[in-house]
């Protein structure tokens, strides 16, 4: 009697959880009258291309996506490399003062990114990195979930293989390299997904780091371009949160199977 119940309590989330995406596909097939009149319609009454039309004829689209694309490449490219060389000293080396440095790392998840987002500006301006790939890349190159996750697989690998590396004469970074990040699949396909969805996401750092239109993201080019004069578009708006949603679904179907095992070894919850 426990089955029908559990499939009905996980339609009802499924629905839930789904219907937000629908909605957001339709709109995009739809007028902006259409979706602010009122009875409200489910389904298009007249389908249009419109919004899709103007997202890539208006508006310097290519630009925006590049954009977006190289700064989601870097951050995760980055975090993938720093993160797992910092998991690896912490979970493998021997050195002083190591517990101290991993629970700054794990204290560091516990302050919200609202409280170092005005210093973090300041050093970037005063570097004169402000409207730049690298102002909007380095502050995120390193993250601490990252070094955590990373930290915590790889102290699931076998010590033996790093000690049978060093009888043969391999240095740390070719242990590192050669032995350890072949193993770590499954945590980098996690880390990668993590990584780039929220930096694919990242509204309020591009919106203030970049000042000029050839610099925006994605989402900041939405936000600005999609108010217009005397009303929001919001058919415009769904049409180009459907175009960022797609590379984040990309990512996740080809490495979901790495995902589902580097969440279920590492023990985030």
């Amino acid at each position: 009697m426990r089955k029908p119940w559990l499939y009905i309590v996980l339609a009802v989330g499924m629905i839930a959880m789904v219907f937000p995406f629908v909605w957001m596909i339709l709109g995009s097939f739809k007028t902006n009258a259409e979706i602010r009149q009122r009875p409200i319609t489910f389904l298009p009454e007249n389908p249009t291309l419109d919004n899709y039309t103007q997202l890539f004829g208006r508006l310097d689209f290519t630009t925006f996506f590049t954009n977006s694309v190289v700064v989601a490449v870097l951050v995760t490219v980055g975090n993938i490399v720093f993160s797992s060389m910092v998991g690896y000293a912490l979970a493998k080396l021997q050195f002083g003062g190591k517990r101290l440095l991993f629970g700054v790392v794990i204290g560091t998840l516990m302050v919200p990114g609202v409280v170092t987002f005005v210093p973090l500006f300041v050093l970037v301006s005063n570097l004169g990195l402000v409207n730049s790939y690298p102002g909007l890349v380095l502050p995120f190159l390193i993250a601490p979930l990252g070094v955590f996750l990373m930290r915590q697989f790889i102290m699931s690998l076998p010590d033996e293989l790093i000690e049978a590396a060093r009888l043969d004469g391999a240095s740390e970074w070719r242990i590192f390299t050669r032995v350890i990040m072949p193993l770590c699949g499954p945590a980098v396909a996690t880390l990668t997904i993590l990584t780039f969805l929220g930096s694919w996401n990242n509204f309020l750092w591009p919106m203030v780091v970049a000042t000029s239109e050839n610099m925006y993201t994605l989402p900041v080019a939405l936000a600005l371009y999609s108010v217009g004069q005397n009303a929001t578009q919001y058919g415009l708006m769904m049409a180009g949160a459907v175009i960022v949603v797609v590379p984040v679904l990309l990512v996740f179907v080809v490495l979901q199977r790495y995902f589902v095992q580097g969440i279920a070894v590492t023990g985030i919850k």
